[in-house]
């Protein structure tokens, strides 16, 4: 067990995770999408310690934050389509996997064996502090016990790892609330393999195959059985509504899928930690961002 400190976002803060992230520490830090757990890309022995404290599945690879497009080139091979997204949305919440560049340095285990890697440049200041302090790429899933509720604030990684990790910069809650979109352009026509925050093609076709982190179909579960695309609540579940179809709580009474996307977590979070035994969430439109929702609910839906 390790003494997990709670620091607030602060210039000496930073100074303190860099420090720990140079010594081979994973450290806890807020992007603008879910709070993730972050260490140095290059070193195998510090990634290791970030599938140790979330007890993750070797096979699925990690995301690498990188500060701008110019270092991300120093990693990735990137195509013409590649260089238009990463222009079009960079810094923010998309994630292109593009072909790894030989000699990039990256470790392998960030990979997960794939050829191919997982790139994003964040928007969030205290992301873009860190990578600027450590001078490395920083790969970092999000900052949960794998499988578990992605966390949106500070409280939420500690209750998730706290004593796994050393520390937890504190930003407050995040703005996005949603992991990142997520392209490959790894040849032939780009794919989506996870929706998110940044609409792209509707063309793209939604993968199957394992390429990228949050593809499994358990992932991002509460400790309780979930339903979703529900009408009504019985009396044992714990009710999150949307719009109309109110509840114990509400991801946006005005039906805004922007809202709803930033309180998902959240509130999975308060439902798992309410005394009712079951959660059930109202029906999500299929459309816009309720796409990356839905995509969320159905991977947290737990065997009964």
């Amino acid at each position: 067990m390790t003494e997990t400190r709670v620091l607030p976002f602060s210039d000496e803060a930073i100074a303190e995770a860099a420090r720990l992230i140079l010594a081979g520490e994973p450290v806890a830090v807020a992007t603008e999408t879910v709070y993730g757990l972050a260490a140095d890309a290059t070193n195998a022995a510090a990634v290791a310690r970030i599938y140790e404290a979330k007890g993750r599945p070797s096979f699925n690879p990690l995301i690498v934050h990188v500060p701008d497009l110019a270092a991300a080139l120093h990693i990735g091979e990137f195509d013409e389509i590649a260089l238009q997204l990463a222009q079009a949305h960079w810094p923010g919440p998309l994630t292109l996997v593009v072909p790894l560049r030989d000699g990039s340095g990256i470790a392998s285990i960030v990979t997960a064996g794939l050829p191919t890697i997982g790139l994003r440049v964040p928007a969030h200041p205290a992301m873009q502090a860190l990578l600027k302090a450590t001078g490395h790429p920083l790969a970092a899933p999000s900052a949960n016990a794998s499988g578990s509720i992605s966390p949106t604030r500070a409280d939420h990684v500690r209750k998730s790892l706290d004593g796994r990790i050393a520390l937890i910069l504190d930003s407050g809650p995040t703005e996005r609330g949603l992991e990142s979109t997520i392209v490959a352009t790894t040849g032939g026509a780009p794919r989506l393999l996870r929706p998110g925050p940044i609409a792209v093609d509707a063309e793209l076709a939604l993968a199957t195959r394992i390429e990228a982190p949050g593809q499994l179909a358990s992932h991002y579960a509460p400790s309780k059985p979930l339903r979703i695309d529900a009408t009504s609540a019985a009396a044992d579940e714990y009710w999150i509504g949307f719009g109309p179809l109110d509840g114990d709580a509400n991801l946006s009474p005005t039906s805004d899928l922007t809202e709803a996307g930033a309180r998902l977590f959240d509130l999975l979070h308060q439902a798992d930690a309410s005394d009712k035994p079951k959660i059930a969430v109202a029906l999500i439109p299929e459309a816009g961002l309720g796409v990356a929702i839905n995509d969320r609910l159905r991977r947290a839906v737990a065997p009964i």
